[in-house]
């Protein structure tokens, strides 16, 4: 078109071209932002203040739980195949759970009234016995809390019987075996924020869309406003580390609904949400979440846990330390994985 124009147009009419393009111009920008659509977006839902100090206290608040022993729902998720969208849930067991300050869980999951597993840590220690299954895939798993272990595989195929009975229960022992107790203690039993233990903290507000979970509001969407809470380790070198960040709830009232912690490369250890807070305890209450979602994105599993009845929760009561030592008393094949470490580093030498 300007090939066109620079052949045709003369000196004197040059002025009157470019009147005439202005004004196209103009009257095609009327129409691109005169238009008015009206687009459905998602609200911003009435949200809360709260001040660092506020955020301490909700923190600690929680943290001053000392110990629970209540009856439990559990679903086990292995995320595994998570990366191509695949994820396999198992059945639903009842946990029967005890844990104290600062490290001691012990843990039995049966399925009706048969006893599946046990398992337990004293802070340090823990132990995984495997119940239920094939002769040849009950074990009783030990090891050490801050140790990290390669994902434990049976790999041993089924001789003869019923294959796909058996596959599945080795796959089931295998998510059992690779639990770790300790795990849920951290998720329960919130370590508190202690303004004299050497690290920074640092907060910031964050606004994420989500699913509307009030009544009545069912396939809606909304936007909902947190605070972050970020536990910094002191520089060194110039550099920190993120250890711990909570998220804070805005809505009605500042609560925690998330705990996420991280290693020395910054990446994602336990993923933790906390859901559909109550008042728990037979004597003694808190207000406390009732529904806790954990995700290891290493260990590739999730566990759903819920209390049964919550008011049937005990707290605060005091367990002697053996409370949460596990002994191998069915004489189960035992794989201490500190050993097998040792095995394999020897061998690479």
């Amino acid at each position: 078109m300007l090939k066109y124009l620079n052949a045709r147009v003369t000196p004197a009419r040059l002025p009157v071209v470019i009147g005439a393009l202005t004004l196209l111009l103009i009257t095609s920008g009327c129409g691109l932002f005169g238009t008015h659509k009206k687009v459905q977006v998602p609200p911003l839902l009435p949200m809360k203040d709260a001040s660092r100090s506020d955020l301490v206290r909700e923190v600690n608040r929680l943290a001053a739980v000392k110990s629970i022993h209540g009856k439990l729902d559990i679903q086990f998720e292995d995320t595994s195949f998570a990366s191509v969208g695949i994820a396999e849930k198992y059945r639903q067991v009842d946990g029967n759970l005890t844990l104290q300050r600062p490290g001691g869980i012990y843990l039995t999951l049966q399925f009706t009234i048969v006893e599946i597993a046990q398992m337990a840590s004293d802070g340090q220690h823990f132990a995984v016995a495997v119940l239920q299954g094939d002769e040849r895939y009950r074990r009783f798993v030990k090891g050490t809390n801050n140790a990290n272990y390669p994902k434990l595989d049976h790999t041993d195929e089924p001789a003869t019987g019923n294959k796909k009975q058996q596959k599945g229960e080795k796959e089931t022992v295998n998510a059992l075996s690779n639990l770790r107790p300790q795990h849920l203690t951290d998720a329960f039993l919130i370590r508190p924020i202690d303004s004299n233990a050497g690290v920074i903290y640092s907060q910031s507000e964050f606004f994420q869309e989500e699913p509307d979970t009030r009544p009545q509001k069912k396939g809606s969407r909304v936007m909902r406003g947190y605070y972050l809470l970020e536990e910094l380790s002191e520089p060194k070198n110039g550099e920190t580390q993120v250890l711990r960040r909570f998220w804070f709830d805005r809505v009605d009232r500042v609560r925690l609904a998330r705990l996420q912690t991280f290693d020395s490369q910054g990446q994602i250890t336990t993923d933790v949400s906390y859901f559909d807070e109550k008042p728990i305890g037979a004597t003694e209450t808190a207000l406390m979440p009732t529904r806790i979602e954990l995700t290891r994105p290493k260990d590739q599993y999730k566990l759903s846990l819920a209390y049964q009845d919550p008011a049937s929760v005990e707290l605060n009561r005091e367990y002697p330390p053996q409370a949460f030592i596990l002994q191998n008393k069915w004489g189960l094949p035992e794989v201490d994985l500190d050993a097998e470490k040792n095995k394999k580093v020897t061998a690479n030498q």
